[in-house]
């Protein structure tokens, strides 16, 4: 009768190996289920059942101010050297017996949709995005994020900002469970 290493054509491990990996694998085991951290007094996972707080005032007050451009109001339109302004959205020119049919890339207000008006002021966000400030300002008297791209703004509360910094260390230390668990398998 053969051995079960010749059937399957496999040799034994040494036993100092087999111990080492078998160690690697309980550590990662602990790793994944033993590292809940005591987070004190308050519960950090009420802030996933609400609203974030409103974004820091300082901060607000210092979004900067944007001038638009008349590229970034899309009123600069050329054909062949040919250097026409307009107001509307869509326009239809005729040259000969050809009409072609135009449409401008205007950047327009996330928030209200309007299009920027040429040398008009705007609030950016640190994330680029503009903003009028009628639009960006009570948006961010009630919440702390970008309304495009949700990126986060500090606020002035502690423990939201706590709550924050817990969060990235929780995701950080996921990320690095998952890359020493793909190590040990590669």
């Amino acid at each position: 009768m053969a051995s079960y290493f010749d059937e399957h054509n496999c040799e034994p491990t040494n036993p100092e190996e087999q111990y080492r990996q078998n160690a690697l694998l309980e550590l990662a085991r602990s790793l994944m289920q033993g590292l809940d951290i005591d987070s004190g007094s308050f519960d950090l996972s009420d802030w996933d059942q609400r609203l974030p707080p409103p974004a820091a005032k300082a901060l607000v007050q210092s979004l900067p101010m944007v001038i638009i451009s008349p590229e970034q109001a899309g009123s600069l339109i050329e054909l062949g050297g040919l250097k026409s302004l307009v107001s509307m959205t869509v326009i239809l020119l005729e040259l000969s017996s050809c009409s072609f049919n135009l449409t401008d890339k205007a950047l327009k207000c996330p928030v209200c949709l309007l299009e920027f008006e040429e040398q008009e002021t705007v609030r950016e966000m640190p994330c680029k995005h503009l903003f009028h400030a009628g639009c960006i300002l009570p948006w961010l008297s009630k919440t702390n994020s970008c309304p495009l791209c949700r990126l986060e703004l500090a606020t002035d509360n502690p423990d939201y900002e706590e709550f924050k910094k817990d969060k990235d260390r929780r995701r950080q230390r996921e990320h690095r469970l998952e890359d020493l668990h793909g190590a040990m398998y590669t």
